[in-house]
């Protein structure tokens, strides 16, 4: 379509951007007039957006539109996609917050973090075999998925908050202000952004790195890079789907957040000692099972800290933190991997994620409480 790399990534942060200021716009709302009408909007929202999208990029490619006109409307689509979907993870997370007891909550917010995994597994995948068929075809494909899923929420999702719950109205502002003076929601969100900034900017500059010092081709780093990445995904759904749903009952939050912080920090390490095949899969194995623990952990935190009537609210907070990350993920480690070392992005990286351990370490946030000790009623 003949746009310039920086164009291609102002689609990226563009979306990413109505994420970070809509999130909580949801999320409030859904406390209000329910989480399932929240949910179908967001994904008919994201139907329509990548179907617009997929219309003027295949317009673009016709040659029917160019130029400033074909950016701006491109852009256009991507703000209002970033808008309308930037309603469905924060109210997922609250659906789930509202179906689960604190102690099983860690291991549902696992489910939802697995969930994302195997779209990290399938999805390139998916989206490859798609390309066959013409460049916008997994475009249109996402939209008419996001269409059907809609559908079929409609008919088969339960609504998990009825209006006699809801408590009276609050401005989403004034109810985002009041939640960030609890204790220890500020230090869960800033945690959000820098392990999602970590993740991002490490997905963002991990082909580059194997292929430089593997010294593969294009297309040889696109198939070695995917099966790494298969493979990192798969641990992290399995983590997520499975062992949290037990270790978020048995093992307090102080201790998780820090160990799966450690734990990811540790693989960032790794990750440019690597040289082949299997070092650069094992360390990502270990981002991985650290990332497992950690994104569960802090979403179960944030939602332990407020009381029911704010879980949309607080997930939305959730998401803007998690939209910030992937705002500044790739900006700052595509810099960093040009302008200093192939390196730097991962040192960075790991050196963040210590630093922040030290901050619990030495100051000692209030974390809630998972664990329900023996023969305590839910």
């Amino acid at each position: 379509m003949g746009l310039t790399e920086i164009q291609a990534g102002w689609l990226a942060t563009s979306y990413s951007l109505m994420q970070l200021i809509f999130s909580p716009i949801w999320g409030a709302r859904s406390e209000r007039i329910g989480r399932k009408p929240v949910l179908i909007m967001g994904l008919v929202g994201f139907a329509l957006s990548f179907g617009l999208f997929g219309y003027i990029a295949h317009l673009g490619m016709q040659g029917v539109l160019g130029g400033t006109l074909l950016f701006a409307l491109l852009i256009g689509s991507r703000l209002i996609g970033g808008m309308l979907s930037s309603a469905t993870l924060p109210t997922a997370q609250a659906m789930m917050a509202d179906l689960s007891s604190e102690s099983e909550r860690a291991g549902a917010m696992g489910l939802i973090g697995a969930a994302f995994g195997l779209g990290v597994v399938f999805g390139p995948a998916l989206g490859g075999l798609l390309a066959t068929f013409g460049l916008v075809a997994p475009v249109l494909f996402s939209a008419a998925l996001g269409l059907l899923t809609a559908v079929a929420g409609y008919f088969m999702l339960h609504e998990t908050r009825r209006p006699a719950d809801q408590a009276s109205p609050k401005g989403t502002g004034a109810r985002s202000q009041t939640l960030l003076k609890k204790s220890g929601v500020m230090t869960f969100l800033i945690l959000s952004a820098v392990y999602t900034l970590a993740s991002v900017s490490m997905e963002q500059t991990v082909a580059f790195l194997v292929g430089d010092r593997m010294q593969l081709s294009p297309r040889d780093t696109a198939q070695t890079v995917g099966i790494m990445l298969g493979v990192f995904g798969l641990v992290s759904a399995a983590i997520q789907g499975g062992a949290m749903r037990r270790l978020g009952k048995t093992v307090p939050l102080s201790r998780l957040i820090p160990v799966g912080t450690v734990i990811m920090a540790l693989g960032m390490l790794l990750l440019p000692q690597a040289g082949n095949f299997w070092p650069f899969t094992l360390a990502l194995v270990v981002i991985g099972i650290g990332t497992a623990i950690l994104g569960p952990s802090l979403t179960t935190a944030l939602s332990l800290s407020v009381g029911p009537d704010d879980q949309g609210a607080v997930a939305g907070l959730n998401s803007s933190a998690l939209a910030l990350g992937r705002m500044v993920g790739p900006l700052l480690g595509t810099a960093m991997y040009q302008q200093i070392s192939h390196g730097a992005p991962y040192y960075f990286a790991g050196g963040l994620l210590f630093a922040l351990l030290a901050y619990m370490l030495l100051f000692r946030p209030p974390v809630p409480n998972n664990v329900v000790s023996a023969g305590v009623a839910h």
